[in-house]
């Protein structure tokens, strides 16, 4: 491929990539719910979480999913721009390349500056000097994909079982500019520069090959996968992922969320598959009313966050002391035969309707072994039942099958969807 056409990397530049990076060994352990990092030595150094430092990019699962939640999010949708399958295959290495490098705080190639003064730097520099700030870089493929480029690519019969398209659910009023995608990237940080800056760097270096469809910024994360910490609150003043599964919780990260590969797509073994929804709420209309009422359409109070008829926030609920249309009683587990997801929510303003109404909400994120049997189902009985319908609208939707993680230097994104597919030429 011609680095010099394709605005990539030169492989001078992809070079200065090791597999030991900063001087940080591939290995983590959790640690008070942060991210533990290892020095090549083998001294524990302070937690990520801590630090603003930086989340090991390799391992079995891609990380931004267990990971410790960040603060902040910057969620892309790209649409593919080329049929030649070579070339998107090297898009996915370079990109795997600079992921890596970005998530250890470091610039993408030769950095924003120094080198020839007649070409475009291989970093925009927005991020220089700030810390890695606990970035993640997780990427997914969307249904488009191999109904669109699946022959040009010569992946069409290795799409899972379970990346089905989203129904239409009552109550849904979509924005087909901000719905789905051939692929995704998602971007979670403390630092709102460093996610954004990750998102353009990776649009970039995709220029002619990709180009984003949508994006989502998105702050105050709305649920946590560290439990010992603070649970958060949404944009209506609720704590929101109270019985979220821990990023330390192996059993039911496996049971609820890691795909096993057995729906004849073995390359997904060890990945995910993540639902985006772009929720408004109606803020004006939720805040004239009444303190009882809002707690009756959750089913906690507001205050503490304990389940109706209980004292504290992880009381098990008695769903039946709730109405029958809460919002808990209807997603709780026991409610939709143990369907659970693992919920990586933001919240999002992005001005107003021109109304004088706030265009704002949660940017829902849920990842799960099954789109067929987590997210479908219980969004099913809450699109027909949810008191909260009242005060919020699905705007945006798509779904994506997230491979598993990068394991070394030498592997990319989706190299086990690719890897043993012959060259394809020719039109999709």
């Amino acid at each position: 491929m011609d680095n010099q056409n394709t605005n990539s990397p030169a492989p001078s530049r992809r070079s200065l990539l090791t597999a030991g990076g900063a001087g940080l060994a591939l290995g983590a352990v959790a640690a008070g719910g942060a991210v533990a990092l290892v020095s090549s030595d083998g001294d524990a150094m302070e937690p990520a979480a801590e630090s603003g430092g930086p989340v090991p990019f390799y391992g079995e699962h891609q990380a931004g999913i267990a990971t410790a939640v960040q603060d902040r999010l910057h969620f892309a949708a790209f649409d593919v721009k080329t049929d030649d399958r070579d070339a998107f295959v090297q898009l996915l290495k370079d990109w795997t390349e600079a992921a890596a490098l970005m998530t250890e705080g470091r610039p993408v190639g030769d950095g924003a500056y120094g080198g020839l003064a007649e070409a475009p730097p291989d970093d925009t520099g927005e991020a220089l000097g700030l810390k890695a700030s606990r970035l993640t870089l997780t990427i997914g493929f969307g249904p488009s994909l191999f109904a669109t480029y699946g022959k040009a690519f010569g992946i069409a019969d290795k799409r899972p079982a379970a990346l089905v398209e989203l129904p239409k659910f009552p109550g849904d009023n979509l924005d087909r500019t901000r719905s789905g995608g051939d692929l995704c990237v998602q971007a979670c940080a403390d630092d709102p520069q460093v996610a954004v800056h990750a998102i353009r760097n990776l649009a970039r270096i995709g220029f002619g090959k990709v180009a984003i469809r949508w994006s989502q910024l998105g702050f105050g994360k709305t649920s946590s996968t560290t439990p010992d910490a603070q649970t958060p609150r949404n944009l209506m003043g609720f704590k929101d992922g109270t019985r979220n599964i821990a990023g330390t919780d192996t059993k039911r990260l496996d049971a609820h969320v890691w795909a096993d590969g057995g729906d004849g797509a073995g390359w997904m073994k060890g990945g995910s598959y993540l639902v985006a929804r772009r929720i408004r709420m109606n803020i004006e209309t939720w805040d004239r009313t009444s303190l009882q009422e809002q707690e009756d359409v959750f089913g906690r109070d507001k205050g503490e966050g304990a389940p109706v008829g209980k004292a504290k926030e992880r009381d098990e609920p008695f769903l039946k002391a709730m109405k029958p249309d809460a919002h808990v009683r209807l997603a709780h587990p026991d409610t939709n035969d143990g369907a659970t997801l693992l919920r990586r929510g933001y919240s999002f303003t992005d001005g107003t309707d021109g109304l004088g109404r706030l265009d704002a909400g949660l940017f829902f994120l849920a990842y799960q072994k099954d789109p067929r049997t987590g997210f479908i189902p219980v969004q099913r009985r809450l699109a027909a039942h949810d008191a909260l319908n009242e005060y919020i609208q699905h705007v945006g939707s798509a779904v994506f099958a997230v491979p598993p993680g990068v394991r070394d230097s030498k592997d990319w994104w989706g190299r086990g969807l690719f890897d043993d597919t012959a060259s394809t030429k020719g039109g999709a």
